[in-house]
C-alpha cells in the first residue's frame, strides 16, 4: 500500500499543477485558493524525491520527477531572471498602504526607479499632498480619484473614474480610474484599479467581491476602443487565479520573474499587477521595501 501512495502523491501534485483549472471552486473557493499559491507546490518535489530515495524505491523516484516536469512546464519561464529588453514605457505599481508613515519617502523611492508612469493605491486624502509634492518635479501630470492615482511624465489628456464597485458596498467606494496619456509613439489608455481583498472565513476563501470587481474592470477593458492599453493595480489575485480571467483573457503580462509583492516582510505571491494590450510586458521585478505592507513592482512595456 505504501508503494502505491509513494507513486500516487507525486502524480496528484503534478495533476494539480497542470490541471488546476479543473479543481472546482466549491466548497469554499478551493480552486482559487490553490491558484493563489500554485508555484509553492514545487516545494513538494524535493521532499517527495528524498522520501523515495530513503525508501530506495525506483518507481517512487521516477514518479517524483513527474511534478518536477509539470512545475517546469508551468513556471519554468517565470523562474528565469527578468530581462531588460526595449521599452516604450517603464511602469511602477504600488499599493502604498493607507497606514504608510512616510508617504513622501515612499514617493521618492518609487521615482528613483525612473519610471514613466506610477500607479498608486490606498492614497488617502491626508497623504495626497505628500505624494504630489515628492513627485511634482519628475511627474507633473497626475490624476487621482478616490484612493487610486496615476502620476506621469507625459501629459494626461483626459481622465475620469470608472465604476468597479462590487455590489453591496458603500457609494463612496472609489478604486478605479481611466486616463489617456500622450506617450511617445501615440496615446495610451491607462487603467489604475484596486480590487477588493479576499478573506478566509467560515465558508472558506471568500472571493466574491474581488471577482465581481474584476468582471467590471474586464468589461471596461473589453469595451475600450484604444489599441494601446495598460492596466496597473493591486488586483488582490495572482495571474493564475481564475478570478482574474476577465482580465488575463484580454491582456498580456510578463512571463519571466516571480516578483512576489505581498506581504512585504515575507512575500509569497504577486497580487500587484502590470498588464497590457497590444504590447509585450517584460522585466517585471520588485523594488526595495517602502513604508507599505506591499512591495512595489516595475515592468517594461513595448508596444507592438
Amino acid at each position: 500500500m505504501r508503494r502505491y501512495v509513494a507513486i500516487a502523491v507525486p502524480l496528484l501534485v503534478a495533476a494539480l499543477l497542470a490541471g488546476h483549472r479543473l479543481v472546482p471552486d466549491s466548497p469554499g473557493n478551493l480552486g482559487s485558493l490553490l491558484e493563489a499559491f500554485l508555484p509553492w507546490l514545487g516545494l513538494a518535489v524535493p521532499v517527495l524525491f528524498e522520501l523515495a530515495v530513503w525508501r530506495r524505491s525506483v518507481p517512487a523516484m521516477i514518479a517524483a520527477l513527474v511534478p518536477a516536469v509539470a512545475w517546469a512546464a508551468v513556471f519554468g519561464a517565470q523562474a528565469l531572471p527578468a530581462g531588460d529588453g526595449p521599452a516604450d514605457l517603464v511602469v511602477v505599481q504600488h499599493n502604498v498602504s493607507d497606514e504608510n508613515a512616510d508617504p513622501a519617502g515612499t514617493a521618492r523611492a518609487l521615482a528613483s526607479a525612473r519610471p514613466d508612469l506610477i500607479g498608486l493605491e490606498e492614497v488617502t486624502p491626508e497623504a495626497l499632498p505628500s505624494y504630489d509634492g515628492a513627485l511634482a518635479g519628475g511627474y507633473p501630470f497626475h490624476a487621482v480619484y478616490g484612493t487610486v492615482g496615476l502620476w506621469s511624465r507625459y501629459h494626461i489628456i483626459e481622465s475620469g473614474p470608472i465604476d468597479i464597485k462590487p455590489s453591496g458596498l458603500e457609494a463612496d467606494w472609489r478604486r478605479g480610474l481611466r486616463a489617456v496619456v500622450a506617450a511617445p509613439g501615440g496615446e495610451v489608455v491607462v487603467f489604475v484599479a484596486h480590487l477588493p481583498s479576499v478573506r478566509p472565513g467560515l465558508r472558506g476563501f471568500n472571493t466574491s467581491r474581488r471577482d465581481d470587481s474584476a468582471r467590471k474592470l474586464g468589461a471596461f477593458v473589453a469595451a475600450e476602443p484604444a489599441r494601446r492599453v495598460v492596466v496597473i493595480g493591486d488586483l488582490n489575485a495572482t495571474v493564475d487565479d481564475r478570478g482574474l480571467r476577465p482580465l488575463t483573457s484580454r491582456l498580456t503580462w510578463s512571463r519571466s520573474g516571480f516578483a512576489w509583492s505581498f506581504p512585504a516582510r515575507a512575500p509569497v505571491a504577486r497580487i500587484d499587477q502590470i498588464m497590457a494590450r497590444g504590447a509585450t510586458v517584460a522585466g517585471v521585478r520588485t523594488l526595495p521595501k517602502t513604508g507599505s505592507d506591499h512591495l512595489p513592482i516595475t515592468a517594461r512595456i513595448a508596444f507592438a
